[in-house]
């Protein structure tokens, strides 16, 4: 007997790619148990789906820095707090990436590349751990919304927000609508979508010399030109990144999802002056915030 739940939860979350630096992502994520009736005639309550294996999802991968572990561009040091980590990705194509985080801000892949095949082994070893022994197949479809026109994949950390939207290094897959006095303008969309690929969205305010970070021996090839630095405490710690300028936008506010809205819709209207904007601004599937000026 199978048990299907479709669109149980979106996972967001960010990744490291040798290719494209630090990718902001947001997969739906779809799952078919297999098993026995229990006692309730049951495979497994659909509270119990929706609830706990949900929670589980969400606490494996969701907004936190997915680190393809057996990469060799990985490094990976634990501090002697023993509650935090050094990660270094060490492109040598492209500038490195650096971050001091506490551990579970950061979810390790066994494998060479973050896929969808093995996010999903990942999460698929998570949960068999938790299910009831009933049951005895699991199958997880991680797949991505389904977007006509622009979208933008970005990677930000929300240092003010009491839930895990504080880590510094979460991202996620959002389109984005443009309207000019009523009238949705796709070459705009595209624009600043092709801007904003694959970007780190920081904070002014967080913004910090590299010298005053704690950088990992790993470290070596980062100056003023090449890199910038953040850093800030939350309540889950203390959260730093080293990025490559080339793979960084700077905003003067935070980097909600209602700024990013404003923000952008400001922008526009410096490059059209005489028109009404309209920026609707996506976090992620299903969720967003809408600017105007």
């Amino acid at each position: 007997m199978q048990l299907f739940v479709n669109d149980l939860t979106v996972i967001d979350f960010s990744y490291l790619c040798p290719e494209r630096g630090m990718v902001g992502e947001s997969w739906i994520v779809d799952i078919i148990l297999d098993g026995s009736l229990n006692e309730q005639s049951m495979v497994l309550d659909f509270g119990r789906v929706k609830k706990q294996i949900k929670r589980i999802i969400d606490g494996a991968v969701d907004h936190k820095l997915a680190v393809p572990a057996e990469h060799p561009f990985t490094r990976v040091h634990h501090h002697a707090d023993g509650n935090s980590y050094w990660v270094d990705f060490l492109r040598p194509q492209q500038a490195s990436i650096h971050l001091f985080c506490p551990a579970d801000a950061f979810a390790f892949i066994d494998a060479e590349a973050v896929t969808m095949a093995t996010v999903t082994d990942y999460l698929r070893a998570v949960i068999k751990r938790e299910l009831p022994d009933n049951v005895q197949g699991l199958e997880l479809l991680l797949r991505p919304e389904q977007i006509e026109g622009a979208f933008y994949h970005y990677t930000h950390g929300l240092k003010k927000h009491d839930g895990n939207c504080q880590r510094i290094a979460h991202g996620h897959r959002s389109r984005l609508f443009i309207a000019l006095d009523g009238n949705r303008d796709e070459a705009l969309e595209q624009q600043w979508a092709a801007k904003w690929q694959d970007i780190y969205l920081g904070s002014t305010e967080d913004v910090v010399e590299l010298a005053q970070l704690q950088l990992s021996p790993s470290a070596t090839d980062v100056t003023p030109a090449s890199h910038i630095g953040y850093s800030y405490t939350a309540d889950q710690g203390l959260f730093e990144l080293v990025v490559p300028v080339a793979e960084n936008y700077l905003i003067p506010t935070d980097s909600t999802v209602e700024c990013i809205a404003t923000y952008l819709a400001q922008a526009v209207k410096q490059q059209h002056p005489d028109c009404a904007v309209k920026v609707t601004g996506f976090e992620g599937v299903g969720k967003g915030a809408i600017g105007y000026a």
